[in-house]
């Protein structure tokens, strides 16, 4: 039966891997049962956040801009991690970040976990939902702020513990951690080039742009820069001439 393990959770900028970001890392260490050690982390997405994810988590934007690094932040938690297996309510979509993460930036990550979302799945298939905050409900799990990633992690360490009280000597196999499968194709910064154009054009057009220039991938770059075309144009040629400025290739 699994005895010790970390319980995380990751709130993101949105749903999407490849372009969303990490806006908060929390996790819980626990061992026989008990929480023996906690980590919390608010990033900095270095982008804005949507009204959305601003009222689904409570963090703001000049929150956000308060975090760390998110290199620092990742690090922080997969020391904290060590090589214990991970604990989450559809861990794999958290995990995919981190591992993107790692991808991006050449780290070995390699984690074995347990997925409280198909531990419901499989121990109670004749429940409506399986949201973790219907869960806590069906269970009297308290938090104190739903979508925070620590209060969330405490959660899925209770409720896996739940999980084993009443199913655990029925279907032992269930509680084994499996290796976490999920590939990642590495992202490219931004190029020089890129984000000399996207500056060009956010300064002809007197656009903000949502993200900072210095973070974006050269995928994003291109998708932004794509956007402003479509919507305003490309710069005048007399523009780019007077100002010494490269005429770019359609």
């Amino acid at each position: 039966m699994l005895d010790a393990y970390v319980a995380v959770d990751l709130e993101m900028t949105g749903l999407k891997i490849r372009t969303d970001r990490i806006l908060e890392i929390g996790a819980v260490m626990v061992c026989h049962g008990i929480i023996t050690d906690t980590y919390e982390r608010l990033v900095n997405p270095q982008r804005k956040l949507s009204e959305e994810i601003i009222q689904l988590t409570g963090i703001t934007d000049e929150m956000a801009q308060g975090g760390c690094d998110v290199g620092r932040a990742v690090e922080e938690f997969l020391s904290f991690a060590q090589d214990l297996p991970l604990v989450g309510h559809n861990i794999i979509f958290d995990y995919a970040f981190l591992k993107q993460y790692a991808v991006n930036h050449g780290i070995v990550l390699e984690k074995r976990g347990v997925d409280t979302l198909k531990l419901a799945r499989k121990c109670l298939p004749e429940l409506e939902k399986r949201t973790l905050d219907f869960l806590c409900e069906k269970f009297r799990i308290e938090r104190n702020k739903n979508h925070r990633a620590l209060e969330d992690a405490k959660a899925a360490a209770m409720l896996l513990e739940c999980f084993k009280e009443q199913f655990g000597h029925k279907m032992p196999e269930e509680f084994e951690p499996m290796q976490l499968q999920f590939k990642a194709k590495k992202q490219q910064p931004a190029t020089k080039s890129q984000k000399k154009r996207l500056q060009e054009l956010t300064e002809y057009y007197k656009i903000t742009l949502d993200q900072e220039l210095e973070s974006l991938t050269k995928s994003e770059a291109s998708r932004i820069t794509d956007q402003i075309y479509s919507a305003y144009g490309r710069i005048p040629i007399s523009y780019t001439t007077q100002n010494s400025c490269p005429v770019w290739p359609e």
